[in-house]
């Protein structure tokens, strides 16, 4: 058995969605509820089938988006893990809709940080048994913190 740490590939101001999900249309449906999550999103699906043929499916309505999918699903290549990478959006306006699509067994992240994924091999294949979101907390806010995270909320329009 052997465990590895993928780094995945996105810019810094693009979002990412990696997540487990098990049947052949998961690429469809996730495209599907991408689209009707979010108005102005662009974005890029990569799908890793676990069985049959084996491939990499992709969807999505950016190239660039698309084709950085593409690149860290196979990077990742653990079977039934699909990865979103998305702009013109947050994770918070699209994540409910990923949760509904009926093949979707979990989410492993949703953020816009520098993620990395930690897989396992085995003589049956490749899984993701976690990831790495974003770096080590540095302290605890006080005040003056938690008024910049309600200002910040606020500027969002998640609070009034």
């Amino acid at each position: 058995m052997e465990m590895n740490a993928y780094e995945v590939y996105k810019k810094e101001e693009w979002q990412c969605i990696i997540g487990h999900a098990g049947f052949i249309k998961t690429a469809e449906d996730l495209y599907g509820a991408m689209a009707s999550s979010s108005p102005n999103v662009k974005f890029g699906i990569g799908f890793v089938e676990a069985s049959g043929e084996r491939l990499v499916r992709f969807e999505g309505n950016d190239n660039e988006l698309i084709e950085a999918a593409k690149k860290n699903a196979m990077g990742i290549s653990a079977g039934h893990t699909f990865i979103i990478l998305f702009y013109g959006a947050f994770p918070i306006n699209v994540v409910r809709s990923i949760r509904e699509v009926p093949e979707v067994s979990e989410i492993f992240c949703a953020t816009a940080n520098r993620v990395q994924v930690i897989t396992v091999s085995t003589e049956l294949g490749k899984a993701v048994i976690g990831v790495v979101d974003g770096e080590c907390a540095l302290g605890i806010e006080d005040e003056k913190h938690i008024e910049a995270r309600r200002d910040l909320l606020k500027k969002f329009g998640y609070k009034p």
